[in-house]
């Protein structure tokens, strides 16, 4: 087993709330912040924080609209984003095939 592998994975994407809303977002072009908390079950605040996080480094775009006179906010992947994750998820591959018998 090669351990450095390991230290590659990208922290940001790592955390267990952050993949679950790149995972949702590469399915997708873009899903509403009530989509994605409602299907992550998470609180608004903890949402809030994650996307926030994301977004800082570059992997999330968010816009800020209005649908029916009530406010709608959106998320997307960014092309740095779907770069990230698609490297993320080569890496896991590298990982699982590397502890195959």
């Amino acid at each position: 087993m090669k351990p450095e592998l390991f230290l590659k994975l990208d922290r940001v994407i790592h955390e267990k709330g952050r993949l679950a809303i790149m995972s949702m977002l590469a399915a997708s072009p873009e899903l509403s912040f009530t989509e994605l908390r409602d299907a992550l079950a998470m609180t608004d605040g903890n949402l809030t924080t994650h996307i926030r996080a994301l977004q800082q480094e570059g992997f999330l775009a968010v816009a800020k609209s209005y649908q029916n006179n009530r406010p709608l906010t959106t998320c997307s992947l960014t092309t740095a984003g779907r770069k990230a994750f698609g490297e993320y998820i080569d890496l896991l591959e590298q990982i699982v095939k590397q502890n195959k018998p």
